[in-house]
């Protein structure tokens, strides 16, 4: 198999090797968690909404906050261990009869993760100029040049939702939060006890990258100037909606390609 050429027919050739300072990810890893039976918290004003409610249902679930800990694997070099605690909001419908309106109800759930990613060696202190109008000349903290985890995750999908009594839920309740979740909520503090609970299934989707600061050396073609005017039309709205075209995908969904699955009489 031929290799494939760097320069493709057409483009510009390369000019020059350029050394860059840039993020080198040095490993990462996909996770698919199935985090069961999350015990969901929630402040005063809407666990009183959970205790009077028959029934609930999850309209909505989204990540809240991220912390990441990034800590040297003892005895093994060059490897980082990277604890990940996600926090998720979560709204709920609650409903005190069946067939009324619902009310919604705001709480919140928490899930730790662990993993051990290779982030390579090296230890330096990085100090960088930084010009200030302040009279007096202070001395620049150093950084360093650790490696920094990334995480990257799509909002979960709630799998169930189940109200049970207080007294049958064998999960603890969380009442830690980070400081940005306590001072949003404007419900009051953490209610201490409460005659039902909430569990929740969620499905969460991320990827997780160990990087570090690198020198590098890559081809340069030339400068990326633009080579397309910016666009000052005044002319009249109704002269610019006739140049859009007519949303043909939104009245008629895309049919669903055609597959070997047994359930496709066609294929």
């Amino acid at each position: 198999m031929a290799d494939n050429p760097i320069i493709q027919p057409g483009v510009g050739k390369i000019n020059e090797a350029v050394c860059i300072d840039t993020k080198r990810i040095y490993d990462s890893c996909v996770s698919k968690d199935c985090l069961e039976n999350l015990r969901v918290t929630f402040f005063a004003s809407s666990q009183r909404l959970i205790d009077e409610a028959s029934s609930v249902k999850c309209r909505s679930c989204k990540i809240s906050a991220v912390s990441i800990d990034v800590d040297e694997v003892p005895f093994n070099k060059g490897f980082y261990s990277a604890d990940v605690h996600f926090y998720f909001m979560l709204q709920f419908d609650c409903y005190s009869t069946p067939c009324t309106t619902p009310q919604i109800a705001c709480g919140y759930t928490d899930f730790n993760k662990k993993c051990i990613l290779y982030g390579s060696e090296g230890n330096v202190k990085i100090f960088t100029s930084n010009l200030s109008d302040k009279k007096t000349d202070c001395p620049e903290a150093p950084q360093y040049s650790n490696p920094t985890a990334k995480v990257q995750a799509v909002d979960p999908v709630v799998l169930s939702c189940d109200l049970v009594d207080t007294c049958d839920c064998p999960v603890p309740l969380c009442t830690v939060f980070p400081q940005s979740i306590i001072q949003g909520s404007q419900e009051g503090a953490i209610p201490l006890a409460s005659s039902r609970a909430v569990l929740v299934t969620l499905g969460l989707f991320s990827i997780i990258q160990m990087e570090r600061d690198v020198q590098m050396t890559i081809p340069a073609y030339d400068f990326c100037i633009p080579d397309r005017e910016c666009s000052c039309s005044t002319q009249d709205p109704c002269t610019a909606f006739q140049s859009i075209e007519f949303p043909v995908e939104q009245f008629f969904p895309p049919e669903r390609e055609n597959c070997d699955c047994p359930c496709n009489p066609n294929a």
